[in-house]
């Protein structure tokens, strides 16, 4: 089964952009759907973005869209989280997660079974 590590967080101002990488540790990612989830402090974790298994299928928080894209490169083993226009609201450890059960891919948390160890992304001025 895979297991994956994030990378790319960091801290930036309003308005600023990062990109976050999904990276399978073990295992390959092109056979399963992939979330990024996010969980601020005092907050739950809550499913921002995810992609299908083959790529077809995309969605998204509404407070991220338009602002978020979510890609994946199986050649590469990964799969991208593009964050544009951020906001100091977005500041939270960001998590990616696999789905080894389904084709297609949601945001809810229970249907994701192995997590990364997070990336911290701080927006502010």
């Amino acid at each position: 089964q895979a297991h994956v590590v994030e990378s790319g967080g960091g801290t930036v101002r309003p308005g600023g952009s990062l990109r976050l990488s999904c990276l399978a540790s073990r295992g390959t990612l092109d056979d399963y759907a992939i979330g990024w989830f996010r969980q601020a402090p005092g907050k739950e974790r809550e499913g921002i973005a995810c992609i299908s298994r083959r790529g077809g299928d995309t969605q998204y928080e509404d407070s991220v869209k338009g602002r978020f894209t979510i890609s994946r490169d199986n050649a590469k083993n990964t799969v991208y989280l593009q964050m544009n226009n951020l906001k100091p609201e977005d500041t939270a450890v960001f998590y990616c997660a696999v789905d080894f059960l389904r084709d297609w891919c949601s945001l809810y948390v229970y249907e994701y079974e192995s997590w990364g160890q997070g990336t911290q992304v701080t927006v502010s001025s």
